[in-house]
């Protein structure tokens, strides 16, 4: 029997308990959360509660628990360096060390090891670390996007045009992040179609997922601000309407490149996941971001579709050789729609701000799957919190029919939440093939 523990408790981390719990070696799972998620409680031998700050708290919980190895989750403990500290005591891991794990870590220093090495996808761009030089780039570049550098759950990046209109807000923008920050990356503002594209690497062997899409704004239409991700969706041809298939052998070869570089600087083998955020546009695929892990929600549409033994898959990776295993998916459809607070990503005097300490009640999801994501379960039920609760995800041969599911198991969840009602259906998807057809100037 195979003891792996998991470390995460959001709705990423339930689907990854699932996948680990299918294989066939009869595994044990043992979980480090920092809040109880019931879906990966249910699944496991043994939970631990505590902060991923910690490294040293989950090194003594592996070894208390005899661990083979360990799946991290979320960036948190990457950005603290549990990796580091598990290999240290002999415990390999999923996941990057501190080093590499900067891919996502610092929006910097994945702009300049693309630079550095001459690897295509980056759009114009520079790293400041004062406001020195910030008016001038502007003046070359008025429509931006502003990265803080470090992490910000995904809700740190501000848009031209969506967060800020004039030069004069972007300098304030700009002032403000380096009160906080350790700099600054400016970018040009790129007019496209994104996508993920969620990559398995052992250090030199890079293997691509199906790709997916996610909704960020938290609104139908793409309305409203922007959130962790309200939903995602993949096609059971595993491209998607808007994409080519060049666009994702594109994507994957930026990522091979990058994992080559990230040996080269580092010295250090990335083995995990590497989840690059790109966009296809009129001139080709450009790198929005990488991520040091699965997407949240991105995780839910793919690890539900893997057909291979996912320890399995885990073992290679660790080992080194990934080129040895075959990977597959099932050619299915799928949507996520997210269950949410009503006050989700908006502000604190919202008249629904208070739903989001609420309890809920969960019943039969039908032919859904259901991932709790930053739910608390306690002795008298499931409470809310501030962030997104719980992943719905309908699975089946087409798309419309993948969304009816996940829009059925939406009805099981009773309390104060939301969702977005367009995920997946063909209006929102004609708006992006229209997008591209425009940006192309030819049929997609």
């Amino acid at each position: 029997m195979t003891n792996v523990l998991l470390i995460g408790n959001g709705a990423r981390e339930h689907a990854i308990a699932e996948a680990i719990m299918r294989s066939t070696k009869s595994p044990r799972l043992y979980s480090f959360m920092k809040a109880n998620n019931p879906g990966i409680a249910s699944l496991s031998e043994t939970i631990r509660l505590g902060r991923y700050d910690n490294p040293e708290e989950i090194v003594a919980f592996a070894r208390e628990n005899k661990i083979d190895f360990a799946v991290v989750g979320p960036e948190d403990p990457l950005s603290h360096g549990v990796v580091d500290a598990l290999s240290a005591n002999g415990i390999p891991a999923v996941g990057p060390t501190k080093s590499p794990a900067r891919l996502e870590t610092s929006k910097s220093f994945t702009r300049s090891l693309l630079d550095k090495y001459g690897i295509a996808g980056n759009p114009r761009f520079r790293n400041f670390k004062t406001m020195d030089g910030i008016e001038a780039f502007l003046d070359e570049i008025p429509a931006i996007v502003i990265k803080p550098d470090g992490l910000t759950g995904g809700k740190g990046v501000l848009v031209h045009g969506d967060h800020f209109q004039t030069k004069k807000e972007a300098l304030a923008f700009c002032r403000d992040i380096l009160t906080s920050h350790a700099g600054v990356t400016l970018e040009e503002k790129l007019d496209g179609e994104e996508f993920s594209l969620q990559c398995l690497c052992d250090g030199r062997t890079v293997v691509a997922t199906p790709p997916v899409q996610d909704h960020k704004r938290r609104f139908a239409g793409d309305a409203g601000p922007n959130t962790g991700g309200m939903g995602s969706y993949s096609c059971a041809d595993h491209l998607l309407p808007f994409l080519k298939a060049g666009d994702v052998a594109a994507g994957l070869e930026i990522t091979k490149k990058v994992a080559a570089a990230l040996l080269e600087e580092t010295g250090q083998p990335y083995k995990g996941v590497m989840y690059g955020g790109f966009m296809t546009t009129g001139n080709g695929v450009r790198l929005i971001e990488y991520n040091a892990r699965f997407g949240d929600p991105e995780a839910m549409n793919i690890l539900p579709l893997l057909k291979t033994d996912f320890i399995e898959i885990c073992e290679h990776i660790i080992n080194g050789t990934l080129e040895r295993i075959a990977i597959e998916f099932e050619k299915k459809a799928t949507v996520c729609i997210y269950i949410v607070p009503k006050g989700y990503g908006l502000p604190a005097d919202y008249h629904d701000a208070a739903s989001s300490s609420a309890k809920i009640e969960v019943g039969d999801p039908g032919h859904a799957r259901l991932y709790f994501a930053s739910v608390d379960q306690k002795e008298d039920g499931l409470y809310l919190s501030a962030s997104r609760a719980i992943g719905i995800v309908g699975i089946a041969d087409t798309l419309d029919d993948a969304r009816t599911i996940a829009e059925d198991g939406i009805k099981a969840v009773k309390g104060p939440v939301a969702f977005r009602e367009d995920i997946g259906t063909d209006a929102l998807l004609q708006k992006r093939i229209d997008h591209m057809r425009k940006i192309r100037g030819k049929q997609v």
